[in-house]
């Protein structure tokens, strides 16, 4: 891919993973509120939740320099989640997954956890 806006840092991560119950809407506003703190960044907005019965709840926070969308499948078995941070200011990928694996806790399957950085 070119290279467009070399000037205009950016980093992304995406975490997925499957849980042994569906994470609560409540939860995903939680979470996404934990990863704000984790890596430092400011919120602009207070998380958000949307549904769509046909694969479950989405929650996105806008940062100042720019956000976190958090997607769930609560009907598929198991529990599917997939996380998408995107962001122009630098964060520590490794607070990302602490974050992540602390918060779900017991309900992780750590088996069906991974993540990529970009």
């Amino acid at each position: 891919m070119r290279e467009l806006a070399p000037d205009v840092f950016r980093q992304r991560m995406i975490l997925e993973g499957e849980t042994f119950k569906p994470i609560a809407p409540e939860d995903i506003k939680k979470l996404l509120d934990k990863l704000c703190v984790s890596l430092d960044m400011v919120a602009l907005t207070a998380p958000t939740l949307s549904y769509c019965e046909e694969y479950g709840w989405c929650g996105h926070m806008h940062w100042v320099t720019s956000g976190v969308h958090m997607y769930t499948w609560a009907n598929r078995k198991p529990s599917f989640f997939s996380i998408d941070i995107y962001t122009c200011k630098e964060f520590s990928h490794r607070h990302a997954v602490d974050a992540v694996k602390d918060f779900l806790g017991d309900n992780l399957d750590l088996d069906n956890f991974v993540w990529k950085e970009a």
